[in-house]
């Protein structure tokens, strides 16, 4: 976010305080980021060492989370702030709980990839999951850049993206659920896969999520729960 996104006050101190609660996303974010990079790849590659990395490194995330929502809470209760700075310290807290959440599911898949076998990584329903998770990396990369700048109109881009997410999420189920049918010895190691792409849709969900956040600081607008062509139209504010 440029400074100028800011609404200069009286106290300085103030300032700082919300554009550091600002740069500690992007901290927070970064380390999500590469904690979800890392578990793809362990995924796809057969990295143990980087699946027990993310594993056990999930601590940072929830670490920084709890420190954020203090800060945020502290802000709230000494500042009460209203209008914009309001929505700031209302789209942080969002924020963080959702990159908490996408940490979670990272560390889910750096468990799943432990249990896949050289085999697995072979065949169809394992590339697939790679593809799906290049996606939403992707998707969560351009929402933390939208989120830094408060970007409406890449957030919408960004947002969008989650209808090929959730078609790619679909074409694995559907393969998967037909090869279960076929071959029901294959039952435990295909759920694993289903999991481990519900988790990969999961993250593109609450990359569309940072996005809304996006819309609702920028223009004061709620557009959860919303179309994509709602979305556009609060985020541009064409109201027709």
């Amino acid at each position: 976010m440029e400074k100028n996104f800011f609404k200069q006050h009286i106290s300085q101190r103030f300032n700082v305080e919300l554009e550091e609660i600002h740069r500690k996303v992007m901290v927070m974010g970064g380390l999500v980021e590469e904690q979800l990079s890392e578990a793809i790849k362990a995924m796809a590659e057969g990295r143990m060492e980087l699946a027990e990395k993310v594993v056990i490194s999930d601590y940072k995330v929830n670490a920084l989370e709890v420190q954020l929502d203090e800060e945020c809470t502290q802000i709230l209760v000494r500042r009460q702030p209203t209008a914009s700075d309001l929505r700031l310290v209302v789209a942080v807290i969002k924020t963080i709980t959702d990159l908490e959440r996408i940490g979670d599911e990272a560390e889910r898949i750096g468990r799943m990839a432990l249990h896949f076998l050289e085999l697995d990584r072979k065949t169809g329903p394992i590339q697939e999951l790679g593809e799906l998770g290049a996606h939403v990396c992707s998707m969560l990369h351009s929402a933390l850049d939208a989120f830094a700048r408060m970007d409406v109109e890449q957030a919408v881009r960004v947002a969008q993206q989650d209808i090929h997410a959730d078609s790619q999420y679909e074409v694995i189920v559907h393969r998967l659920m037909d090869q279960m049918m076929n071959y029901p010895e294959t039952i435990p190691r295909a759920m694993d896969v289903v999991w481990t792409a519900r988790s990969l849709e999961r993250v593109g969900d609450r990359a569309r999520n940072i996005c809304e956040y996006v819309v609702y600081f920028v223009r004061g607008k709620n557009v959860r729960h919303t179309s994509y062509e709602q979305m556009a139209r609060e985020a541009t504010g064409d109201r027709r």
